[in-house]
């Protein structure tokens, strides 16, 4: 990901390319960061800590590590798109409190077709109503370290808040062995890791005669570089508070 958005961002006139951050210990510390993306040099090293001046941070890292560059930020009061997830209850709660003093865009999927479909699962599960069942199944690559996806998650608090089902008794990860039938109202997750899937999510409707699935895809990384970039060139001049990609694209009027 890192790769992509100085590629994207370096080909597109709109963005500059100001810091590079990588963690202590890794192999391309001091490598010129536009060699690394397979751009050509363009005068940035790739470093563990910065003094550089910069309007927007990108950050898709790890969950520990998001914190690090949020507090950067924070100190620095410099704005900050962060697209990691698996973030616990504690972190989740020093992101609220660091956007009181910056501005934050935080988002499960950078994807604009993934955030439409985020509004579109919760529209779709307050229409049919109690007698469709409910079931989210993602895929992702191997190396992926949470489970469920953020993106899951996300979908799945889209479908809870519009039909009033409670995340914690309502949602069941996976089944197996024998069962006296699926409880009403009941939302299955599902988690696959396969390979070198960029990211698939799936919502199946179904009742006894029809099933409805919405289905998003992401075929390269590019998807949800393109997104961040947007959400980064958004975030510019805004004043302190926590966004989503939903306030981004204007879903939320």
């Amino acid at each position: 990901m890192g790769g992509r958005i100085v590629a994207l961002a370096h080909a597109d006139a709109r963005f500059g390319v100001a810091a590079a951050l990588e963690q202590a210990g890794n192999s391309r510390l001091g490598d010129d960061v536009g060699e690394a993306a397979g751009v050509g040099r363009i005068g940035v090293p790739i470093e563990a800590h910065t003094d550089r001046a910069f309007d927007v941070l990108i950050d898709f890292t790890t969950a520990a590590g998001s914190m690090r560059w949020l507090e950067h930020c924070l100190a620095n009061k410099q704005a900050i798109v962060m697209g990691t997830t698996g973030h616990d209850a504690d972190q989740l709660a020093r992101i609220r409190e660091a956007a009181t003093v910056i501005p934050i865009v935080k988002a499960a999927n950078m994807s604009v077709g993934v955030n439409l479909l985020f509004r579109l699962v919760g529209e779709v599960a307050r229409t049919l109503g109690d007698a469709y069942d409910i079931e989210i199944v993602e895929t992702h690559h191997r190396f992926k370290q949470d489970a469920p996806s953020g993106t899951a998650l996300a979908l799945l608090d889209s479908i809870v808040a519009a039909t009033g089902r409670d995340r914690a008794a309502d949602v069941i990860h996976g089944r197996e062995g024998l069962s006296a039938g699926r409880p009403a109202r009941q939302v299955g997750m599902h988690a696959l890791r396969v390979g070198d899937t960029v990211g698939e999510h799936e919502v199946h409707f179904g009742t006894l005669g029809e099933t409805v699935v919405l289905r998003h895809s992401a075929h390269t990384r590019d998807t949800f570089v393109a997104g961040a970039l947007r959400a980064a060139e958004w975030l510019m001049g805004k004043p302190a508070g926590l966004y989503s990609m939903q306030d981004v694209l204007g879903l939320n009027r």
